[in-house]
């Protein structure tokens, strides 16, 4: 599998990474989105109902959801900490994909944990 020194590099090659202070909501349940994120610096907390589910590092990959077909944002994510993130669209993320093949199976391999860590707490 991919290490987080890999993820965190494809992801610092984007331009105009985010920072998100500790406490600020990066996403909401149900919300629209169109970007996947990975952690560049930072944590992030993952919630569902309001109910923390998961705790995620620098190196880990949220938001997939929107770019493999799910309509809109199946959970919050706020920062733990002060979190830099960064970010790719449906062309980037094909890009990276086709540029580290692993990548691919790293974002599906966190989908699918946290699909089911989610489907778990309902």
């Amino acid at each position: 599998m991919l290490s987080p020194v890999v993820t965190v590099s494809i992801f610092q090659k984007q331009p105009d990474p985010q920072a998100f202070s500790a406490g600020e909501v990066i996403f909401e349940e149900g919300q629209s989105g169109d970007h996947m994120y990975g952690i560049l610096e930072g944590t992030v907390d993952i919630l569902v109902n309001g109910k923390v589910v998961e705790t995620i590092d620098t190196g880990e990959v949220f938001g997939v959801g929107v770019l493999v077909g799910v309509k809109n944002r199946t959970y919050t994510a706020i920062a733990k900490v002060d979190t830099k993130l960064g970010f790719l669209d449906e062309k980037k993320f094909l890009f990276a994909v086709q540029e580290t093949p692993m990548f691919a199976l790293k974002v599906m391999k966190s989908y699918s944990e946290r699909l089911s860590r989610v489907q778990h707490m309902v």
